[in-house]
């Protein structure tokens, strides 16, 4: 599945945190959200990007936004991430990966000629109302906060 277009309706969805709490996109309506997905904690580049983000945090909050990750991980996974990096943010489990794709950020990958199903890096920005403001296909990872904070 195709990433989303800018000006679409952003996906509801319903996925459990490093804690368990479920959250809910419509629990976000009157904030802009920063939803990224990347593929795996504790790899050196989704540790890089988490890190970027938690950095960038205040700078993103005072545009009335707020960050979630998304990945694959377990809800353990994820605790464990969160708390050696200090994130500041909420990371959700999406182990099934049917939020990813629907945002089309999931699908086949090629890894040193070896197919198999991944996380397309990928952030949307969504606005107050749940539309889609912004897509960023294919991130790399320096520089990524920069582009996302020029965008809010």
């Amino acid at each position: 599945m195709a990433a989303l277009k800018e000006g679409a309706k952003a996906p509801a969805f319903a996925l459990r945190d490093e804690n368990g709490k479920v959250h809910r996109l419509s629990k976000y309506k009157g904030q802009k959200v920063v939803l990224y997905f990347y593929p795996k904690d504790n790899t050196p580049g989704c540790t890089a990007e988490a890190r970027d983000f938690n950095k960038q945090l205040q700078r993103i909050q005072k545009k009335n936004a707020t960050v979630i990750g998304v990945s694959p991980d377990n809800e353990v996974s994820h605790k464990k991430f969160s708390q050696q990096l200090e994130l500041d943010f909420t990371l959700l489990a999406d182990p099934d990966g049917l939020i990813s794709s629907k945002y089309g950020a999931y699908g086949e990958k090629t890894l040193f000629g070896e197919k198999f199903n991944g996380i397309y890096r990928t952030t949307y920005i969504i606005d107050e109302t749940g539309v889609i403001e912004k897509v960023f296909k294919d991130v790399k990872v320096a520089g990524h906060t920069k582009d996302v904070l020029k965008a809010l």
